[in-house]
């Protein structure tokens, strides 16, 4: 492996309690009720996916983009006020430090927006460890299409079958394997009940990544 491409939500940071609080709050103001297996189904998608698909589904009369705006503006507005209460996720660090001395390339490729992905980098003092970060903004299609990923690659100039994905949900790993990259699927409790068994390796900690054959 030439180069390891991380998912950040639920893979770098435990965020999905966080969108959970925030969109349950949205949906109760909507009158929505979603179930869990519906939530949990858009794990790894951008909002504007998510939205386009509630909106179709249950007739919403406002349009994508402000629904999707509103989200983020609250998601952001939430993640600061308590990032002194936040951590990496276990093993996270010790992990990015192995792959730093072994000179591997690091990218972030996140469905959330730059603005959330540059706090989350500025609050655990992650900037070092990567050269590239992508947002699902950039490119035409959510997870699980393979864009985000192939363009991480792009970015970072090594061939796609030379990456490695870290993943925790549904929609990553299989957009990773769209790709024609190595994928490890993370278990994340809080990530819902993920299909992850079309990943290479799945694991029930990062730190088990330490020790694997794959970097």
């Amino acid at each position: 492996m030439k180069a390891v491409i991380f998912d950040m939500d639920g893979v770098l940071i435990d965020s999905e309690p966080l969108y959970h609080h925030v969109e349950m709050k949205i949906f109760k103001e909507l009158n929505l009720v979603i179930s869990d297996e519906e939530y949990f189904s858009f794990t790894g998608n951008s909002s504007y996916y998510m939205w386009n698909k509630l909106k179709e589904k249950y007739k919403l009369s406002q349009e994508v983009d402000v629904l999707a705006e509103n989200l983020r503006k609250s998601y952001y507005t939430y993640l600061v006020s308590i990032k002194d209460k936040l951590q990496p996720i276990e093993g996270v660090i010790e992990l990015l430090e192995k792959l730093k001395a072994s000179n591997i390339k690091m990218a972030v490729a996140s469905s959330s927006p730059m603005e959330v992905i540059e706090a989350v980098m500025n609050m655990f003092h992650l900037n070092e460890y990567f050269s590239v970060l992508v947002t699902g903004d950039m490119v035409p299609e959510s997870k699980p299409s393979p864009d985000i990923f192939l363009l991480a690659a792009k970015k970072l100039g090594v061939e796609p079958s030379s990456c490695l994905v870290i993943e925790d949900s549904y929609n990553g790993v299989m957009a990773a394997k769209a790709a024609n990259m190595s994928c490890i699927g993370y278990m994340n409790l809080n990530s819902g009940n993920q299909d992850l068994s079309a990943a290479d390796l799945v694991v029930n900690s990062l730190k088990e990544i330490l020790n694997i054959n794959m970097l």
